[in-house]
């Protein structure tokens, strides 16, 4: 149990950008991941930060649940999500995160994520995606990641 407390002591001064699988299973109680990410969504420190292709492939992922298209909206009205991304102002640095995990395949929201990582260089990734455990902030830096398979 002591191990549990001083992981989440350790989250609640953390500060993160999320991925889009953590908010489709924060939203789908069926998901596989539900109560862990409920968990630590709960433990992390606001706002989280996301980028807009993950707010548009959370909203296609969740299209059946205009529930969860309604409380997205409010979190970020709230202040809970916040969009702090512009792609048009690092498209030298997505191209090239691109070009260079090519083979994993990198996604444009990874690429914004790994980018977001960078410059919020304090900032945890949550995510559910193990392609985070491969991809590198800097060239070579792994990510600082909240991942279930990262305890």
């Amino acid at each position: 149990m002591l191990r549990i407390q001083s992981i989440s002591r350790a989250l609640a001064a953390m500060h993160a950008v999320v991925d889009t699988g953590p908010l489709v299973a924060f939203f789908d109680r069926a998901e596989q991941h539900h109560r862990w990410i409920a968990d630590r969504i709960e433990e992390l420190e606001a706002p989280l930060l996301i980028c807009e292709p993950v707010l548009a492939e959370t909203m296609y992922l969740l299209a059946r649940y205009s529930r969860a298209h309604d409380a997205l909206f409010e979190l970020l009205q709230n202040g809970a999500l916040r969009v702090a991304f512009r792609i048009e102002e690092h498209v030298d640095a997505l191209r090239k995160l691109l070009q260079k995990y090519r083979d994993t395949p990198m996604s444009l929201a990874d690429a914004c994520i790994v980018r977001m990582a960078e410059i919020h260089d304090q900032h945890a990734v949550l995510t559910l995606d193990s392609d985070f455990l491969v991809y590198r902030k800097h060239n070579r830096v792994p990510l600082t990641l909240v991942h279930p398979a990262a305890r």
